[in-house]
């Protein structure tokens, strides 16, 4: 299960725009967990419509996050993890002093 949350955003005053979204993706299979955090900037374009800051939802601020981050690929990221953490490839410790 794949969760995308917006955990922040930066805006224009003069007009509501936001120029900096913080968003966290985080998965699970049940037993594993993965997740990434991050923002992205956006720019101002002349003539450009945008929605006005206060009659923005979360479901329309994490659809500019997926369509820019590309959300398979996002997606397969943490499935990657995931995977590596029920398969490991690689395991720390010492050979001495076992029980």
């Amino acid at each position: 299960m794949t969760n995308w949350t917006i955990t922040n955003t930066d805006r224009l005053t003069s007009a509501g725009f936001v120029v900096t979204v913080h968003y966290r993706v985080s998965a699970t299979d049940g037993t594993h967990s993965a997740s990434t955090y991050g923002t992205i900037t956006y720019q101002e374009q002349p003539g450009e419509t945008f929605v006005p800051f206060d009659q923005l939802t979360e479901e329309i601020v994490v659809g500019w996050v997926k369509e820019s981050l590309g959300e398979a690929t996002v997606e397969a990221s943490l499935q990657s993890q995931i995977d590596a953490q029920a398969n490991p490839t690689q395991q720390s410790g010492l050979p001495w002093g076992k029980p």
